[in-house]
């Protein structure tokens, strides 16, 4: 079982390096109890990109998309970030699921 799950691990990171995310187009979010900052982005279609996701607010937040098939739960002060695939253009909602009662946020691929 160990032997798997080392070769697995090595599957995972020689089909993707780290250092190919850090290479990505990538975008600051900023989340701050159930609000977005900026609430919409503008990102080329057809390119993959990276989101980096901050929360800068006093309570836990998450970034979830139906659309895109991503959610990410981020503590207070946490900053991480999600790998998008090359998108079609049009717009791609996305919300914080704490504060479902506030306005959503958006990508929009042109």
């Amino acid at each position: 079982m160990k032997r798997l799950r080392i070769a697995w691990l090595m599957l995972a990171t020689a089909v993707v390096p780290l250092t190919a995310y850090a290479e990505l187009p990538s975008y600051e979010l900023s989340l701050r109890d159930g609000h977005f900052s900026p609430a919409l982005l503008e990102v080329p279609a057809g390119q993959r990109f990276k989101i980096i996701l901050k929360n800068i607010g006093q309570g836990p937040a998450e970034f979830e998309s139906t659309p895109l098939r991503v959610e990410k739960v981020l503590s207070p002060g946490v900053t991480t970030f999600v790998v998008i695939h090359p998108l079609r253009p049009g717009h791609y909602p996305f919300f914080d699921e704490f504060n479902p009662q506030l306005p959503e946020g958006g990508i929009l691929a042109k």
